[in-house]
């Protein structure tokens, strides 16, 4: 709890990235979250990992540790050999209870727009997930348009565009939100202006907070409270939004 809100940070990381040499552990994200006044988070392994069994069953076992603290998220190559997918994405669902499968297209270059890559989403329909897509960085496969073809598609599918964007491409993100319903957009990355250019489309309850790293915290919830909005648009993006699809 923070103040008058409950913050659900719908974007961390915990492990070991290979591509960044970072590392950063469970017990350092609960330890920032007490400080910063965070209630949950939902943990992505970072997107490229020397094994990313061992990356799920880290955070697995945060999980389990503290469950009312944090729920997990599956990110893998989607072009492993099909049956090694599969077979990962339900083991972290049936294990560890995980809550979403992560698309990073700066590491995983996946095009939704070819049939080939149909099995990603019906994975996520199979398994109740909702997926969360990197947008921004890592052009083309991350341009924010491009989650369309399977939303509209998928319409049972929830789709999170992550960065929303990442600022250059907020407009781009804002129209893929606003044609579909099942898009929503989690905030991490934007100036407090761009939020405000979302919310004029976009309802809260489409949105999320989120902080990509942790140095990120004290910014990402602040820039939403300071906002210049209704208590209850703040409600929903510091928590509601992310506690509907996430948990």
């Amino acid at each position: 709890m923070r103040g008058r809100f409950r913050i659900f940070d719908t974007h961390t990381h915990v492990g070991t990235a290979l591509h960044s040499g970072r590392t950063y552990s469970a017990d350092q994200l609960l330890r920032d979250m007490d400080r910063s006044g965070i209630d949950r988070s939902l943990v992505i392994p970072f997107p490229v990992v020397a094994d990313p069994r061992e990356a799920h069953d880290e955070i697995g076992r945060a999980v389990l540790a503290h469950p009312d603290r944090l729920s997990g998220v599956v990110c893998l190559n989607p072009f492993l050999p099909r049956a090694d997918f599969l077979n990962e994405v339900r083991r972290a669902v049936e294990i560890y209870g995980f809550r979403a499968i992560k698309l990073q297209p700066q590491y995983q270059p996946l095009n939704p727009l070819w049939r080939t890559s149909d099995f990603f989403f019906e994975t996520a329909l199979e398994q109740r997930l909702p997926i969360i897509c990197h947008t921004g960085s890592g052009i083309p496969y991350s341009l924010p348009a491009l989650m369309m073809d399977p939303a509209r598609r998928y319409p049972d599918l929830k789709i999170v565009l992550a960065h929303c964007g990442g600022g250059l491409l907020v407009g781009e993100a804002i129209v893929a939100a606003d044609f579909c319903p099942n898009i929503y957009l989690e905030l991490s990355s934007l100036m407090p202006n761009h939020v405000l250019e979302v919310l004029h489309r976009v309802p809260s309850s489409r949105l999320m907070i989120g902080s990509d790293l942790a140095e990120n915290l004290e910014v990402e919830i602040g820039k939403i409270e300071g906002l210049a909005v209704s208590d209850e648009d703040k409600r929903q993006i510091l928590w509601e939004t992310g506690a509907r699809l996430l948990l």
